[in-house]
């Protein structure tokens, strides 16, 4: 259900696992005006050249850094499959996401509506904050096909980037709104066009 604090911006959560078109929906919801922040975005600026977590992360993974930034492929290698080091990592990044997005809330407080792009919004991130979760699905053959065609994925990386997410069907249970990129690109358009003029409503 929807809910809104008064005098803020009602913000949405938009998530989805690998490979569903969460990115693409996200744009779909900017495109129609809605401010986006981007959670994977505000990590390849924190770990990208300059990023103020680069050197943290090298202290923490060795070798895992350049005057490039991170590299994310060796970052991944190094915690994927490793709780322990996983939460090492997410423990330096959350905070500095956090206060990003804070950032963003405070410049755009008199938008109607704002759109939080956080992929793993129930495994790890929370809904409290949420007033609107908008999850963003596809068949499993769609998904398994787009992710394999991802430059160097494979069949067991894929496996287990699923195994930490929540399963899909158990997220589309928990949305306010369901966006099916399985269809045409137009027909996502449409969806996300739907949502956002029937929020629009709910605010008026």
């Amino acid at each position: 259900m929807t809910k809104r604090n008064p005098g803020k911006p009602l913000i949405i959560g938009l998530t989805g696992s690998i490979g569903m078109g969460k990115s693409t929906v996200a744009q779909m919801f900017a495109d129609e005006g809605v401010p986006l922040f981007d959670a994977d975005a505000a990590v390849h600026v924190l770990q990208g050249p300059g990023g103020s977590l680069v050197v943290e992360i090298e202290e923490l993974f060795p070798g895992t850094t350049s005057a490039a930034g991170v590299d994310r492929q060796k970052l991944g290698a190094a915690v994927l499959g490793d709780p322990q080091a996983l939460q090492r990592l997410e423990q330096l990044i959350h905070p500095a996401v956090g206060k990003m997005r804070m950032e963003f809330l405070a410049d755009n407080q008199n938008a109607a509506m704002v759109l939080f792009d956080i992929p793993l919004l129930f495994e790890k991130s929370g809904t409290a904050a949420i007033d609107h979760i908008v999850v963003v699905s596809a068949s499993e053959d769609d998904q398994r096909r787009r992710v394999l065609d991802r430059p160097g994925m494979t069949v067991d990386k894929f496996e287990k980037i699923k195994a930490l997410q929540m399963p899909d069907a158990e997220k589309r249970k928990q949305a306010d709104s369901v966006i099916d990129t399985s269809a045409s690109l137009e027909e996502t358009r449409q969806q996300v066009q739907i949502c956002v003029q029937k929020l629009k409503a709910d605010l008026a």
